[in-house]
């Protein structure tokens, strides 16, 4: 993982930080939690905390509820996203083992083709007449 990866994933903001920057209200954030819609990191004291992944994701809920979606189609919109990826994930990764598959059965097959300079020629005597 990328260094700008980790730092999207640290969890720094306090919940008023994170609903500001997410453009909803603190108690909104609790609501999302309670819901499933998001899991923030938890301080030894039991403190939420945001990152700027979760803030993004914050984001794509308020997009979704704009739009006129409620919390429990956000949820299964979000869920589907999540699978999209995963298959897309899957998918690369099986074209990947298909193309080195084909490449392993070329080569294999330059190893069994025989120049015709160095085949076996079958001589058969001419049949005389009967």
């Amino acid at each position: 993982m990328a260094d700008s990866d980790n730092d999207r994933a640290r969890a720094v903001y306090v919940i008023s930080v994170a609903a500001e920057l997410a453009g909803v209200h603190p108690q909104t954030l609790r609501i999302y939690e309670r819901k499933g819609l998001v899991q923030p990191a938890r301080t030894d004291g039991g403190s939420r905390r945001y990152s700027d992944d979760d803030i993004s994701h914050l984001q794509r809920i308020q997009d979704l509820t704009d739009g006129g979606l409620n919390l429990a189609g956000v949820k299964r919109v979000l869920e589907l996203e999540a699978e999209v990826v995963a298959l897309r994930a899957q998918l690369e990764m099986l074209r990947v083992d298909a193309k080195a598959a084909v490449e392993d059965v070329h080569r294999q097959y330059r190893n069994e083709i025989v120049p015709i300079n160095q085949s076996l020629t079958v001589y058969r005597r001419p049949r005389r007449g009967r």
